[in-house]
């Protein structure tokens, strides 16, 4: 296991670097004035443009300006925003507010989405079935920024049983409503690979051997069926984390939340290059680490698997 856990971590190393670099491309490559708009309705003067230029290598090669960056990046510094602010500062203080969201929102959508899954997959065509795909179908259907306005209006101005937006101290409890419209789409996902999972290995030689050895349902489904079940659900869960914690903007746009969503979505707007590429760096650095989390879930989830 150390020598696969070692080995998947020096593979980061380039992904790392080649991930780096295509964003920095894409980013600092856009046409247009970058500080178009940052003196108010007046043109920069001379000496701010000069000043930022060389602040920031604009007038050397691409390559060279990454291998400034990067410099700085390996150090942890991760520059500073036109207007001076520190981007490690904007991250420390946006990215906690995320992760906690992120966290609620694949809970909601694990529980809740394996749960009917399981469920629906041991009462397969009944009405239990029926109603999931239904919930599923429906849920996959709605946008998300609908599903959100129409439930904050609901349940925080209409009915007031919450909050309709989340106080700067981001408490998980402000958090449930959120979490539920982040992890809507997803949670319909996990319930029909969970159904289709658990109705494909239920008619598995180890199900039958279990339940002929007398083994009562709740430990066949719980200890044997449900684990060997899991591995294209984890999967999925996986990946869906990762992208929940490259923030989402239309949920923390809708909710108030001081998130990587709304500061990547203000750096984009206001063509802030390097608060961009510092948080998408951030963000793709837990997604790479992430993947390896649910690689090593699967030697725990299946028995068969091992890391050699």
């Amino acid at each position: 296991m150390g020598r696969y856990v070692l080995r998947r971590l020096l593979e980061l190393i380039p992904v790392f670097f080649g991930t780096t670099l295509l964003i920095y491309w894409l980013v600092w490559a856009m046409p247009g004035d970058p500080f178009a708009g940052k003196c108010g309705d007046r043109r920069c003067p001379d000496d701010y443009i000069r000043q930022m230029t060389e602040k920031y290598h604009l007038d050397e090669p691409l390559p060279i300006q990454y291998g400034h960056y990067m410099a700085n990046l390996l150090t942890g510094d991760f520059g500073e925003t036109y207007g001076g602010r520190d981007i490690a500062g904007i991250v420390t203080a946006a990215y906690p507010n995320t992760a906690k969201l992120a966290v609620v929102a694949i809970a909601i959508e694990a529980v809740i989405g394996i749960v009917a899954g399981v469920l629906s997959g041991l009462r397969r065509k009944g009405f239990l079935d029926n109603l999931v795909l239904v919930s599923s179908l429906f849920l996959m259907s709605v946008p998300l920024f609908i599903l959100g306005y129409a439930l904050q209006f609901l349940l925080g101005v209409e009915w007031r049983i919450i909050s309709p937006t989340v106080s700067p101290e981001v408490p998980l409890h402000q958090l449930l409503l959120p979490g539920f419209v982040l992890a809507s789409g997803s949670m319909a996902v996990v319930s029909r690979l969970t159904r289709t999972s658990i109705a494909e290995n239920y008619r598995s030689d180890y199900v039958r051997t279990a339940f002929a050895k007398g083994l009562p349902l709740r430990r066949v489904v719980g200890v044997h069926l449900l684990r060997n079940s899991l591995i294209p659900v984890v999967t999925f869960l996986g990946i869906d984390f990762g992208g929940l914690l490259g923030g989402a903007i239309i949920v923390e746009g809708i909710f108030a939340i001081n998130g990587v969503g709304n500061e990547l979505y203000r750096a984009v707007v206001t063509k802030e290059g390097a608060t961009v590429v510092g948080l998408t760096v951030i963000l793709m650095m837990a997604y790479l680490l992430m993947n390896l989390v649910i690689d090593l879930l699967y030697a725990w989830l299946d028995p068969r698997i091992r890391y050699e």
